[in-house]
């Protein structure tokens, strides 16, 4: 959550923008997207050529010598936020509006690239430069605060409050999955530079964003230095859909800015005939939506076949198991009651995941994780696509604390899970490589060597962790027996410790004392009056 000076700086931006006559919430995230994401072109482009020098690749600037604008040639310099924030409201005005935006419409590899077909329709909106002049003046104190505080998880934090703001203003808002959350499911999956990553229900990519910052950091070297490695990432990797043209423009921007140039974002009802996509990603990373139900008919038939439902909850999984590749894995959150309905079609999509593929985790997470936008209680499902079963047991784990508190102001505290769930899930399911120096890419607890790290150093045994602990093993029998049940409760043991109390003789003689005591100190008072 954003908090102190620099949520008064935004709350100050939105404000300028209602004094300027743009009260609309979508058109003023829109524009402060938009104007987001020209800054970060212009910084994430002298980081690039900065890598690339440390690198010793070659780099080209998209903003060298002079770039074409419509039927001119003009000097990219002048494009950039570093050069034009300093121009006069007038002549920054015109900068933007004549040269910058059709400049960054025209941006992500052609008319065929998702970028450029959300983008196509955009519109620069302010009306004066005084506006545009004061707008730039906050967005610029906004970065100097967000460089203040040192956090890789900053620029996040504010798109989930700009977005919180569309919900505040009584729109159908949308709230991003928490940063942190998003993050834990990635280093759990450990993506590699050969997948291919899709989320189906894509909002803003915070997912497929948090992917690339997982594959940058820990295969920076394995991408850049192989051709083909570099361009599936650069335009091959990453798939996002969703139904809201707001949220596709933020997330392929959100992608460009993060250095991935033709990112795969579309339109498109995913659970609906619309979405052909069969056994095509070696990962899923999603947080579908779970609100009410649907028309029947606007859904795949497929999707019937696995579980005959109106719930998009229990169809989005139907979705991930016929997207995945045999041998591909899916993280993904899903409300508690996917995890203990009764309903045949509860059941049905539970049965397929535990008899016609391999559930590996069940991770339980506490209600307040989505405050303040909702109290839902939800769970992370792990699980492989196999077509043939090979779930013998699953791994349950109790989340009890987030590093932030549960209630709607979400102040960040001392008590944690997420570091243990990352080290003790991957002390039996490893999917690292030793070339990424986090480990030898050997899931066989027996032979790899995550355990090196400082993060994973202690030795874990979850295979003889008792039912009181906060992680433990169920085997499948067990499950099957109660139903496909996948709630931690149904298997948890709660530890009852004795407590020894006072005898009622021991306790009444007690209070006698009190009562004498109480009578000695009113008769002391009595006498002083």
């Amino acid at each position: 959550m954003i908090t102190g000076e620099l949520k008064n700086r935004i709350d100050g931006l939105w404000d300028i923008f209602a004094a300027g006559g743009l009260v609309n919430p979508l058109d003023v995230i829109e524009q402060i997207t938009y104007l987001m994401f020209i800054h970060d072109l212009d910084t994430t482009d002298n980081l690039r050529a900065k890598e690339s020098a440390m690198l010793g690749l070659p780099f080209k600037s998209i903003f060298a010598d002079e770039v074409q604008v419509g039927d001119r040639k003009i000097d990219g310099k002048q494009l950039k936020w570093s050069v034009f924030h300093d121009f006069d409201a007038g002549r920054m005005y015109t900068v933007m509006q004549e040269w910058v935006f059709p400049f960054i419409k025209n941006l992500g590899g052609g008319k065929d690239s998702a970028y450029s077909k959300y983008m196509g329709d955009a519109i620069f909106k302010l009306p004066t430069p005084l506006l545009l002049s004061k707008v730039v003046d906050c967005l610029d104190q906004i970065y100097d605060q967000m460089e203040k505080i040192k956090d890789s998880d900053i620029r996040g934090d504010v798109y989930e409050y700009l977005l919180s703001k569309i919900a505040q203003s009584g729109l159908n808002g949308q709230f991003r999955t928490p940063r942190h959350i998003i993050k834990m499911m990635v280093e759990l999956m450990q993506p590699k530079p050969e997948f291919t990553i899709c989320d189906p229900a894509c909002g803003t990519a915070g997912f497929l964003v948090a992917s690339e910052e997982y594959l940058m950091e820990n295969h920076k070297k394995d991408i850049f230095f192989d051709r083909v490695k570099k361009d599936h990432f650069l335009n091959h990797m990453f798939f996002g859909y969703d139904m809201d043209r707001t949220m596709l423009r933020i997330g392929a921007m959100n992608m460009m800015t993060h250095g991935v140039d033709s990112p795969f974002i579309e339109y498109r009802d995913s659970l609906s005939d619309q979405n052909p996509d069969k056994e095509k990603f070696d990962l899923i990373l999603a947080n579908p939506p779970f609100k009410g139900s649907l028309d029947a008919d606007t859904v795949s038939a497929d999707l019937l076949k696995v579980c005959k439902t109106k719930k998009t909850e229990l169809l989005f999984l139907a979705l991930f198991l016929r997207m995945l590749k045999t041998g591909g894995r899916c993280a993904c959150i899903v409300p508690d009651g996917v995890l203990f309905g009764s309903s045949t079609a509860h059941k049905a999509i539970r049965k397929e995941l535990v008899e016609g593929n391999r559930l590996e985790a069940v991770i339980s997470m506490p209600s307040g994780v989505f405050k303040p936008y909702a109290g839902v209680s939800t769970g992370i499902l792990i699980f492989t696509k196999t077509g043939h079963g090979g779930t013998d047991k699953v791994w349950f784990y109790d989340m009890t604390a987030d590093g932030f508190s549960l209630d709607d102001k979400r102040t960040e505290i001392k008590d944690n899970d997420i570091p243990d769930i990352i080290a003790r899930f991957r002390s039996f399911n490893c999917h690292c490589e030793a070339s990424a120096h986090t480990g030898c890419g050997n899931p066989s607890p027996s032979s790899c060597h995550c355990e090196e790290r400082s993060d994973v150093a202690i030795s874990y045994d979850e295979e003889n962790n008792p039912r009181t602990a906060k992680s433990f093993f169920v085997p499948k029998a067990e499950i099957v027996e109660n139903g496909y049940d996948l709630s931690i409760n149904k298997y948890k043991k709660t530890e009852y410790v004795a407590v020894e109390y006072p005898s009622t003789t021991e306790i009444l003689a007690d209070l006698h004392e009190l009562e004498m005591q109480i009578t000695a100190g009113l008769a002391e008072l009595e006498e002083m009056l």
